[in-house]
């Protein structure tokens, strides 16, 4: 009897106190706030660089297929520049550039030529064949530009994300000619004069 007395005595001594309540609260919404405003800067962060990411592969798209002339190696050393001029991006970034053309008796895909920039390894014949479900509907012989872009991204702040890879995946068709085409040039070191 004498402790549950006790016990309410003190819960109602407590409970009329309000020194101090401010210090307390402030204690623990404080860091509570902070994290909450770093967690938020850092998925912001991460949705604008795929966000990016995505555009700079669509403008990339849009570029390679207005060209008329045969692209070459500086083309795709430039336009691996611009995807990174494009994304702000300081980690490791890659590209490549593939065409491909649809058989429509066979009902497969099959590869005109893929080049790449960055660590990146070129498609073949063999990867693309079953791409018929990745892309649109196509007419024989209808040939698409296969854009795919890839990053890494680190968190600026440790939340627990670590390191997340942004990969994009865009075709578009040729625009002013039937078909891109690529031209190996041959190196002006060697080239004996």
């Amino acid at each position: 009897m004498f402790v549950s007395k006790f016990k309410s005595l003190l819960q109602a001594r407590f409970a009329r106190e309000e020194k101090g309540a401010a210090h307390i609260e402030a204690m623990i919404m404080i860091p509570l706030m902070f994290g909450i405003m770093v967690t938020s800067m850092t998925m912001l962060d991460l949705v604008r660089q795929h966000g990016a990411h995505q555009k700079a592969a669509f403008t990339i798209g849009d570029m390679v297929s207005r060209e008329t002339l045969p692209l070459d190696g500086d083309y795709l050393e430039g336009t691996h520049h611009l995807l990174n001029a494009l994304t702000r991006t300081p980690q490791d970034s890659s590209l490549r550039l593939s065409v491909v053309r649809y058989d429509s008796g066979n009902d497969i895909m099959k590869l005109d030529w893929s080049k790449t920039s960055g660590g990146y390894t070129a498609l073949t014949n063999h990867q693309v064949r079953s791409w018929t479900s990745k892309l649109p509907h196509m007419v024989h012989n209808e040939r698409m530009i296969i854009v795919e872009t890839f990053a890494r991204w680190e968190s600026p702040f440790n939340i627990g994300l670590g390191v997340q890879e942004i990969d994009n995946f865009v075709f578009t068709r040729p625009r002013y000619a039937p078909q891109v085409l690529w031209v190996d040039l041959p190196d002006p070191e060697f080239s004996g004069s």
